[in-house]
């Protein structure tokens, strides 16, 4: 089952931040704030952190721009994964994927129920792959942030995860942009 060898070292990596609500600031912005200590306490560096808006083109210009920068290995969103009018995480960062990330979403689910039960399915998670770097698409209650962190995210963002994880292959990410570069 899962384990860490303790003979691999770990491999801190670059995470960006951002808050998707139109109420938050950085004052009150409790997610984002759980998300930046776990990652900060794990041993990642927090290269950014923003709060945007419920709107598709702005959450879409701040990841894609993330994803862009050669020091943010890593993007974790959290809120705007509901139903309502305003939520519109999804639709905005979905079509910026070249690969999804379908068993986040399941997994993500699994521990959720576990905790909140048929509630669950009022959370559109979801998680990619876009410009070699992964996408994680959390809701916006503190509680999911850390389940998705603690359960999962954290185990796959360390290179001693066994039997294997995200890190070993990072420098794999972007071989279809390479090819023919050669």
């Amino acid at each position: 089952m899962n384990r860490i060898d303790e003979n691999r070292p770990f491999i801190p990596v670059g995470i960006a931040v951002l808050t998707v609500s139109d109420t938050r600031s950085l004052a009150d912005d409790k997610s984002g704030d759980t998300l930046a200590g776990r990652i900060t306490e794990a041993g990642h560096m927090l290269k950014a952190r923003a709060i945007v808006p419920d709107d598709r083109q702005e959450i879409a210009s701040q990841v894609r721009a993330w994803t862009l920068d050669p020091e943010i290995d890593v993007v974790i969103t959290t809120g705007g994964t509901g139903f309502t009018g305003r939520d519109v995480t999804p639709e905005a960062l979905e079509p910026l994927f070249e690969k999804r990330m379908d068993g986040f979403s399941e997994v993500f689910h699994r521990i959720s129920y576990d905790k909140i039960g048929t509630s669950t399915i009022q959370s559109r998670a979801t998680g990619g792959v876009a410009n070699a770097t992964f996408i994680f698409v959390l809701p916006g209650s503190p509680g999911a942030c850390k389940d998705a962190w603690d359960a999962i995210i954290k185990a796959q963002l360390d290179y001693r995860h066994m039997p294997c994880n995200f890190i070993e292959i990072m420098p794999r990410l972007d071989e279809h942009l390479r090819r023919g570069k050669g």
